[in-house]
């Protein structure tokens, strides 16, 4: 961790942050794991129960829910959003306000070297496969394979990713 809390940022005290960990000002975090040199920009919130594993960076205004495990070396680029609940409700049946015991939390996997752009939406229950790309904007709706780009509404595959070692290259 930096030797301070940034500017205007909360870090609870159940955070568990790993060597080197960089975070920039305005971040919020609480009950989550973030490992050995990982960044996490601006804005950046990531609750109870998540996990971001090493050397990671979480691009500004991305939010990072219960229930979501990034592994290591992924990118999440600007104002990534996941989510956790398949039939999200703010009152029960009844009229009363839903409380955590209402709801079920639908985990998420993003496997190691995956790649976010900015503006993913990921719906939860997915597994993004190791090492695949997910272009900016889309949304991902169901698990995406290891070593492909995929892209759109709902996300597609485009590609498989070339064996090189170039970089793959995504508009």
């Amino acid at each position: 961790m930096t030797p301070e809390t940034p500017r205007f940022s909360t870090i609870a005290p159940d955070v568990k942050l790993g060597k080197n960990v960089r975070l920039f000002s305005f971040v919020n975090l609480y009950g989550c794991e973030i490992g050995d040199e990982t960044r996490l920009g601006t804005f950046v919130e990531v609750q109870k129960n998540a996990r971001i594993g090493r050397r990671c960076k979480i691009s500004s205004h991305t939010f990072i829910c219960e229930g979501v495990t990034i592994e290591d070396n992924v990118f999440v680029g600007h104002g990534v959003m996941f989510t956790n609940d398949r039939y999200p409700r703010a009152v029960n049946a009844d009229g009363t306000s839903q409380t955590e015991r209402d709801w079920t939390c639908t985990p998420t996997l993003v496997k190691a070297g995956a790649s976010l752009g900015s503006g993913v939406t990921v719906l939860c229950g997915v597994t993004i496969g190791e090492g695949a790309v997910v272009g900016a904007g889309s949304v991902v709706t169901k698990d995406v394979p290891p070593g492909v780009i995929v892209a759109g509404n709902p996300a597609r595959i485009l590609r498989q990713i070339s064996t090189s070692a170039e970089s793959p290259a995504v508009g």
